[in-house]
């Protein structure tokens, strides 16, 4: 017998003990995992690279050695041959489709076993030439529709399309009334137009990875016969397929274009639920992304103009290429035992499942037992090791799912785990001894105390995995217990010795509590323990342990002390509400005590809501009782929402109160023709409490309008047009499909009304031609809207005013003067309001120089009925024409007759220059050399000077004369800053600047002698000044 940790390999099997030695080994080997697997491949066709590669890798322990299947045959790697084997990749020289089309699979092998991979297609794309026959020339009446077939050449994969116009690249748009089919490459156009006269080219593009290839036809001439004006009703010309059949996960496009006069409007509906947030594209187009099984269904494309509709219906079917529910994993086990591996996928059509040893199929025989994704094996042998491949494949692809098998033979080993050494034990209590070698086939075992051998008995149990249980412990049970482990390999034996200590008791136990939600309770938990072990205290809720640290703050410790565990409960939710049990624990055993806590609050969500009997604003809606977490239900509310909107709102009902004890009510006062979602709340005493699961969608029944359209108004546009405006009706008002807009109206003054049919919900106005209508003719308008369950109501009648004329009068009595060298004052006599056709906007005033023609005139408009305008931005000196025009909506009416103005000289340039000062007691005298005025510059009428203190003060401003002032100052006065300019009919002239200080008598020119703003500045004028107060900032 080995020891308490020993094992022995005995000559039994010879095989197994080199296995078992090999499992001891410190370098673990392993069958082949994949890691890297080939891919479909395209290669096109004339390419310049001049190889393929298919990648294939295995993590393998020894590493793998590789082959490839072509077609299931397998490859022959030899010198001269194209293909050869890098690493595991195969690497095809010159490929050719003949030979090397088709379906290639990496074989990775080692000692452990044989894996295939996924089979990968190499495939070869080609684009051919156009034919070169001459395309015959389409010969149509000009308004009607037209199609352009594109006969694509041979090629693959599949191509896009775009259509020459005359010449390259002159590409047609796409845009609304033309249309190109990215199914067949056919060119629409749904009426055609003078504009679409010429010759015309099918585009087609290849692309392949990163090559491009494009090829165009022949070009066919369009003519068109004589205009046919008469409107007439859609009619699909592009179809999607009856049955359009897609791949879960993809992207699906359905075309749809009609022929019609005026161009029809394409809209798309599903008939069989509601339209998805997927959904994208244009009009032509229905776009579906990462379509799923619940896009499935019949789908209706509706084209529609002012002269009728025509619609197309076709079934997009969904399937799967096969998923894995279910895989097999990497597997240990005793020779001689059973094994059952099972693997499911989901797919549509749902996979076939079938299973590969070491690269080859496997059928039922002699042991095993293979049931579609079932593998059975009936006592194990050492053969059966090896790597195994579930394969699940439909005609949308196959996947792969592998694991090793290893059958082990070992004799018992108790070195990983061992019996416990110390084994501690409370008094009257119970101890389990575990016996756990490491064996195989299993072992078989025997207990002993000392030298007895221990059988079952009333305190003594040994299960059938061989551990040991004693219960009702006493003193007299102390000492060494031994495990002996034996099976067909050898045997093995561990000891432990058995300590008895004094049991733990619950002293103090928790007592069953009644709270309101957002209370706070501390449960009781007392204990008493051997005193040579540690005392722990745990808390469970429902038998679920409680982790303070993810509590929320809710529960937390209440004491320190060792054999105190009181438990504190903060803010108790209903979730606290169950059975708390306390656990006092030492290393050798626990005693626990258990109490209940109810939490009151609101009741929790109602379930199964369900929706019947809809009708056009009614549904009526049943659901079941929900916890009313122990304070009886009072009342329930319901709430809904619209796909227009994400908020929920609560509803009207029948009965308005819906009592507690109720699960059923009819909501009301709903939208006709709008997608509804309900969930129902329940509250009592304590509260609202959370809201149930949405119902599943509805739409209301569709109902005749119910309210008229607003924003009634209009005017404006070409002479004898009466334009006629409104605001779209909002999806919520529309109440049924087919939905547009019904107008009346008349001359004021007149019986009989007109009516017009506007379809479309998005329409906003309406132009009715006539050559009787006069301009700025007032007209009686009302509006309704309509759907296909008829009419609504009427809205009030409003006045709207047909196109407005131009003003046939001009203004009079204009005058202009000259304000300064750069500005004049225009004023004229208004025009009668009852000369004018139109709604009087303003007036217009055009001015140009002399010599200019009047087309090139500067203008200036004036809002209202001012009579008068400021214009700046003249040139000094210069003779300018002006004249006024009346204008309104319509345009401008005839000018007045021209006055003419010259503006006056500019003020000199020179600024003031010799600048001194001298001071008498408490005035400064100023003095400065006359600017004389040049022939060119306006006379010099007087000069302006702006004096300050300090940068901090506000600023005074002189007039004077002459060139000479003078300014009285405080005795205290140091320096101040003083800026002196010349002023005359032409205006201010520029600035010197000069800093002036009581110690100095000379000119101080300050460097900086910009212009700068002065806020609040006075003038202050004696005799020959003028005192002036300046309340806004005045620049000088």
């Amino acid at each position: 017998m080995a020891g308490a940790t020993g094992f022995v390999c005995t000559s039994l099997a010879v095989v197994t003990l080199l296995v078992w030695c090999r499992a001891q080994s410190s370098t673990r080997s392993y069958g082949p995992v994949f890691e890297e697997q080939p891919v479909h491949t395209l290669f096109p066709e004339g390419s310049a690279e001049e190889k393929v590669t298919l990648t294939c890798r295995a993590r393998a322990s020894p590493p793998a050695t590789y082959r490839w299947k072509m077609n299931g045959t397998e490859l022959k790697m030899e010198p001269d041959s194209r293909y050869r084997l890098v690493a595991g990749d195969l690497v095809i020289s010159n490929p050719v489709k003949a030979k090397d089309a088709g379906s290639y699979q990496c074989v990775a092998s080692n000692s452990r076993g044989t894996v295939v991979s996924r089979e990968a297609s190499l495939r070869f794309g080609f684009l051919q030439e156009f034919s070169a026959e001459e395309r015959d020339p389409v010969k149509i009446t000009e308004g009607w529709g037209v199609m352009f077939a594109c006969s694509p050449p041979p090629h693959y994969p599949g191509l896009s399309y775009r259509w020459l116009l005359n010449e390259f690249p002159n590409f047609i748009p796409a845009d609304g009334r033309r249309f190109v089919s990215q199914t067949t490459g056919n060119l629409y156009i749904a009426k055609t137009e003078a504009s679409d006269l010429g010759n015309y080219s099918c585009f087609a593009t290849s692309h392949i990875d990163f090559i491009t290839k494009s090829v165009f036809s022949k070009f066919s001439r369009l003519s068109l016969a004589a205009e046919d004006a008469r409107q007439y009703a859609p009619s699909i010309k592009a179809r999607f397929p009856a049955d359009t059949y897609a791949l879960a996960g993809q992207m699906v496009t359905l075309e749809c274009f009609a022929f019609g006069n005026p161009v029809p409007r394409i809209k798309w509906r599903k008939l069989d639920g509601s339209q998805s947030s997927k959904w994208i594209g244009s009009e032509p187009l229905l776009q579906i992304q990462d379509v799923g099984f619940e896009d499935e269904g019949t789908y209706e494309c509706e084209a529609e103009n002012i002269k009728g509709r025509d619609t197309y219906q076709g079934r997009i079917i969904i399937q799967a290429q096969p998923e894995w529910l279910k895989v097999i994993t990497d597997t240990e086990a005793d020779i001689g035992s059973d094994l059952r591996w099972s693997c499911a996928a989901a797919g549509k059509p749902r996979p076939a499942v079938r299973w590969l040893r070491d690269g080859q199929p496997l059928t039922s025989q002699n042991r095993i037992e293979v049931s579609g994704g079932e593998l059975r094996f009936s006592k194990l042998v050492l053969e059966d090791s090896g790597m195994y491949q579930c394969v699940a494949e439909n005609k949308h692809g196959t996947v792969y799912a592998s694991a090793e098998l290893t059958v082990q033979a070992l004799a018992p080993d108790f070195r990983l785990n061992p019996v416990k050494r110390l084994i501690p034990a409370a008094r009257s209590g119970k101890v389990i001894i575990p016996c756990q070698p490491r064996a195989a086939p299993k072992a078989t075992v025997l207990w002993t105390k000392g030298t007895e051998l221990l059988t079952n008995s009333s305190r003594v149990t040994i299960t059938t995995d061989g551990t040991l249980i004693l219960q009702n412990i006493s003193k007299s049970d102390e000492g060494k217990y031994t495990c002996f482990a034996e099976n067909f390999m050898g045997k093995a034996n561990s000891t432990g010795i058995l300590s008895v200590r004094d049991a733990t008791k619950i002293t103090l136990a928790p007592s069953s509590a009644d709270i309101n939600v957002g209370e706070n309770l501390t449960l009781q938990c007392h204990a008493s323990h051997d005193p040579t072990m540690d005392l722990t205290f745990t808390w469970s809720l429902d038998d679920f342990p409680i982790d303070f640290d993810k509590s929320e703050g809710h529960y937390r410790r209440a004491s320190v002390k060792e054999a105190v565990g009181d438990l504190s409960i903060s803010n108790a939710q209903l979730k606290h509400s169950g059975r708390y049990t306390c656990t006092a624990q030492t290393v050798v055993d626990s005693a626990s005590e258990s109490a209940t806590l109810t939490v009151r609050g609101p009741p929790g969500p109602p379930g199964g809501v369900v929706v019947r009997d809809v009708g056009d604003t009614t549904v009526l809606l049943s659901w079941s009782r929900g916890f009313d977490n122990h304070s009886p239900i009072a009342r329930y509310l319901v709430e809904a929402r619209t796909l227009l909107s994400s908020t929920w709102k609560q509803m009207r009902t029948n009965p308005v109160n819906i009592e507690g004890n109720a699960e059923t009510a009819q909501v009301v006062n709903l939208i006709p023709w709008m997608d509804y979602e309900f969930r129902v709340l329940a509250s009592n005493i304590l509260g609202v409490g959370e809201p149930s699961l949405p119902s599943s969608k509805i739409r209301t029944k569709e109902a005749a309008p119910t309210v008229a359209p607003s924003g009634l108004s209009g005017g404006g546009g070409a002479p004898n047009e009466l334009i006629i405006n409104w605001t779209p009706t909002l999806r919520d008002y529309q109440n049924g499909d087919g939905f547009g807009y019904i107008l009346s109206f008349r001359k004021k003054g007149t019986q009989g009304w007109l009516t017009a049919r506007v379809p479309h919900a998005e329409s906003l106005h309406y132009v009715y031609r006539n050559e009787s209508i006069g301009p700025y003719t007032p007209f009686e308008v009302k509006i309704k809207a309509y759907n296909r369950k008829g009419e609504g109501p009427e809205s009030l009648t409003a006045i709207v005013y047909s196109a407005e004329e131009e003003p046939k009068v001009a203004p009079f009595r204009v005058t202009a003067k000259a304000v300064l060298s750069s500005e004049m004052d225009v004023s004229w006599e208004p025009i009668e309001q009852g000369d004018m056709t139109g709604v009087l906007l303003g007036y217009e005033i055009r001015y140009w120089k002399d010599g200019d023609k009047e087309e090139a005139a500067d203008r200036v408009r004036t809002a209202g009925l001012v009579t008068s305008a400021h214009v700046t931005g003249l040139n000094p000196n210069t003779k300018y024409h002006v004249s006024v025009r009346a204008y309104n909506r319509a345009g401008t009416g005839p000018p007045s007759p021209s006055t003419n103005i010259t503006t006056t000289k500019p003020p000199p340039k020179r600024p003031p220059g010799n600048i001194s000062w001298t001071f008498s007691g408490s005035t400064v005298t100023i003095k400065w050399d006359p600017v004389v005025a040049k022939a060119d510059e306006s006379a010099v009428t007087g000069y302006k000077m702006l004096y300050r203190q300090d940068s901090h003060s506000a600023p005074t401003l002189y007039l004077a004369s002459k060139s000479r002032i003078d300014i009285p100052v405080p005795e205290d006065f140091t320096h101040a800053f003083v800026q002196i300019r010349v002023t005359g009919p032409g205006g201010d002239g520029i600035p010197a600047e000069v800093h002036i200080l009581r110690n100095s008598g000379t000119s101080m020119m300050v460097e900086d002698s910009v212009t700068r703003p002065v806020p609040h500045a006075v003038i202050v004028t004696t005799n020959s000044l003028v005192m002036v107060a300046l309340i806004s900032y005045l620049e000088l």
